[in-house]
């Protein structure tokens, strides 16, 4: 009499299922996703307060030190003093934190891959995406913090805004919209690269040249011709100068429109390759 051995072949196998797909998921359960991995970002501010230092500091020192090191000289070739300088700055400013809130996400997308988190998050039944864009809606509450800290500062220092209530709420959303869209590319940094350290570096490298390669700081008529053609691409450059139209009057259809393209083009771009990124990111 003999025994038969029964053994499972590769096809008796308990399927393993995969992570959900974001494509699987509808609307509302990634809207629900994405609020509940913005309060875990926000509890984790809560319990490292330190992490709002630079939201809460970089309005004042910028303004302060800008204001008080360049206005005289700057506000002169305007036509005034610092007074006329502060309208001008405050707003250039206001790009610039959206630059530099920006830069913090890859810098914090890097370190929870250190940490194991996101690879926690991959194995979970949510939307790819909605890990990173909860990373960008509470980066884009810090940006607003900061930029709520400019405007008082600028009030307190004697800025008048020569246009309506209006047009500084749209001045504030168009800053937003660019910030979000800039986000896209420090996240891509941060999932691509070994350290935050190394994202830090790159991201210094890469605001450094836009930020006072610009029209943020100072007009752009004495620069040399070829770094003004330079600040005439630069999506800085038409963020501000959008911003002032919208605070100080002037023209704004070109420079808002501009900015607008620039924001679509980046988060067309980029969101696609950080999510397809984060995906295979080890």
């Amino acid at each position: 009499m003999s025994t038969t051995t029964l053994t499972k072949s590769p096809t008796d196998r308990v399927p393993v299922r995969p992570p959900a797909d974001e494509g699987r998921i509808g609307l509302r359960a990634n809207l629900r996703h994405i609020g509940a991995l913005t309060r875990r970002n926000l509890l984790q501010i809560k319990k490292d307060p330190e992490s709002m230092f630079d939201a809460l500091l970089m309005p004042v020192i910028f303004t302060l030190l800008f204001t008080y090191v360049f206005g005289g000289s700057v506000g002169g070739s305007l036509g005034g003093g610092r007074e006329e300088y502060l309208n001008y700055l405050i707003p250039g400013l206001m790009a610039m934190m959206g630059m530099n809130i920006a830069s913090a996400v890859g810098t914090g997308v890097n370190d929870d891959f250190r940490k194991g988190v996101m690879d926690r998050f991959r194995t979970m039944p949510i939307a790819r995406s909605s890990v990173l864009i909860a990373k960008i809606v509470v980066e884009l509450g810090r940006m607003m913090v900061a930029t709520v800290i400019l405007l008082v500062m600028g009030f307190a220092l004697g800025m008048e805004i020569q246009t309506s209530f209006l047009g500084l709420l749209e001045a504030v959303a168009l800053s937003a919209v660019f910030g979000a869209a800039i986000m896209w590319i420090f996240i891509l940094l941060g999932l691509a690269m070994k350290t935050a350290q190394a994202v830090q570096a790159t991201g210094m490298l890469v605001l450094m040249p836009l930020q006072f390669g610009s029209s943020i700081f100072a007009p752009t008529q004495t620069m040399p011709g070829w770094l003004q053609t330079f600040t005439e691409y630069n999506p800085l450059s038409n963020l501000a100068d959008a911003a002032r139209g919208l605070m100080m009057g002037g023209p704004i259809a070109h420079s808002v429109w501009v900015t607008l393209a620039w924001a679509g083009i980046i988060t067309v771009v980029m969101a696609p390759l950080a999510v397809a990124k984060f995906r295979k990111a080890t």
